[in-house]
């Protein structure tokens, strides 16, 4: 099945393995919060019991140098799509306030940006990740 629209996040390269897992998840569960109706019904196995429902489509990761991120991220920003960012200092934090407060602390243009969720129209996607790499 072919989606009119596309999920994607883009993760720095340089990042150690747990990082960029623990980006691609804070990442994705903003997309599931932010996108209406992009998320499913929950789950049921034969045996009755309920799983939590996922996204309606599939999710694609990408990696990228910090200037690929931050050119995607305003190609975004300009696009006006659906866009959440991690950035360097949310490592450092240990709660939702202070990462936001950190987002907040630093003007678009000098995210330290480490890590980008889009979703939007498949081929404003695509556009806004061209150049970036599928995370092998």
């Amino acid at each position: 099945m072919r989606f009119d629209t596309k999920i994607a996040i883009a993760v720095r390269d340089d990042l150690a393995a747990w990082q960029r897992l623990n980006v691609t998840a804070f990442l994705a569960g903003a997309v599931a919060r932010g996108v209406p109706d992009i998320v499913g019904e929950p789950y049921e196995d034969g045996s009755g019991n309920t799983y939590l429902a996922m996204f309606r489509q599939p999710v694609l990761v990408y990696e990228a140098d910090a200037v690929g991120l931050a050119t995607a991220h305003g190609k975004a920003l300009v696009r006006g799509m659906h866009l959440a960012v991690y950035i360097e200092e949310m490592f450092a934090t240990g709660n939702d306030e202070d990462n936001r407060a950190t987002v907040r602390a630093v003007p678009a243009d000098g995210m330290p940006l480490v890590g980008i969720a889009v979703h939007g129209p498949r081929n404003a996607v695509d556009k806004v990740l061209k150049g970036l790499r599928l995370h092998p």
